[in-house]
């Protein structure tokens, strides 16, 4: 795990995402144009579903895929309310703030997903193509748990009109899903017609992404770590390696590879920070959004980037014996 954690902290992508970190905690101006990089998450979203679904087509669908979506889909529903009762016991946090939170901790990060995809295969694994369905699937159970938290504290009413659509037609997942289609559909023949362009330049459009989302990271730590408490932020790194280790645990449990136990790990470990708060706006606007978010981007990102996916690997490897 040590050797696996070193090579990990040395990787183009981890010391991309350092630099940012590090610029922005040094108020440099150093930025990224958003227009790049909402490009660049563009990209990273259809490569990877692509890629995925054109697994999928070389291997056939069957029982592994069904139980791995129910797998992960337990895990969305059930990781929040863990969460819930952390962040109750171990900070200052009040109902509504911590409910909002433990949906975050439920969902998943693709950007997470999509780095821990390169750990994995730079590790010598193969995870299973519908890896990425899997992820898509994740992205919405949690929202529904922090919902019901929130409702019994009598600090949240119903669900809004908007709700659905927000979570439904969330960008991230559209493109995820759509890509995943269109790379079943076509199979290793289109892949090969776009592998110019989804296969070669991948890692390098992954560190220049990654740079971004450590000047995102880095600024929200400067403004987000004042309505913190010390219980929050240990929270924020115990909370991945309870979801981690679910992760590997059901992975090994419904037969997966272990590639695929190192991903199902990882959506376990991973905190979301883009389909989730944009659901939390619409449905819980009195939570503060410094704390969902710095937690969850700011703390957690950064510990499962550089620390967390050699340790969910190393996981994945000791469940299945590889």
């Amino acid at each position: 795990m040590l050797d696996l954690a070193a090579a990990n902290l040395l990787s183009p992508i981890v010391l991309s995402f350092a630099l940012g970190l590090i610029a922005a905690l040094a108020r440099s101006d150093l930025s990224v144009p958003e227009a790049v990089a909402k490009g660049l998450s563009i990209y990273l979203l259809f490569a990877i579903g692509f890629k995925g679904g054109v697994a999928v087509a070389e291997h056939g669908v069957g029982l592994s895929l069904g139980l791995a979506i129910g797998a992960g889909v337990a895990m969305s529903f059930v990781l929040p309310f863990i969460a819930f009762g952390l962040l109750r016991g171990m900070s200052r946090m009040g109902p509504l703030d911590a409910a909002a939170v433990a949906a975050h901790y439920g969902s998943i990060s693709i950007v997470t997903f999509v780095a821990g995809t390169s750990v994995v295969e730079a590790a010598g694994f193969k995870p299973e193509g519908f890896m990425v369905a899997v992820a898509a699937a994740m992205e919405a159970p949690a929202i529904l748990s922090a919902l019901w938290l929130a409702a019994r504290t009598g600090k949240a009413g119903g669900v809004e009109p908007g709700l659905w659509r927000e979570i439904m037609l969330n960008g991230s997942i559209v493109l995820l899903i759509g890509a995943f289609a269109i790379g079943w559909i076509t199979g290793p023949k289109g892949l090969s017609e776009v592998a110019p362009l989804l296969v070669a330049p991948f890692k390098g459009v992954l560190c220049l992404f990654l740079l971004d989302m450590g000047l995102v990271a880095g600024r929200g730590l400067r403004g987000g770590g004042k309505v913190l408490d010390r219980g929050a932020i240990v929270f924020a790194l115990v909370m991945p390696l309870i979801g981690g280790a679910a992760g590997a645990i059901l992975g090994a449990g419904i037969g997966l590879s272990t590639g695929g136990i190192a991903l199902l790990a990882i959506l376990g470990a991973s905190g979301s920070y883009i389909a989730v708060p944009a659901a939390m706006r619409v449905a819980m606007p009195e939570a503060n959004p410094s704390i969902y978010l710095t937690l969850s981007l700011g703390v957690t990102f950064p510990f499962n980037l550089t620390i967390g996916l050699p340790i969910y690997l190393w996981m994945a490897q000791t469940v299945s014996g590889g």
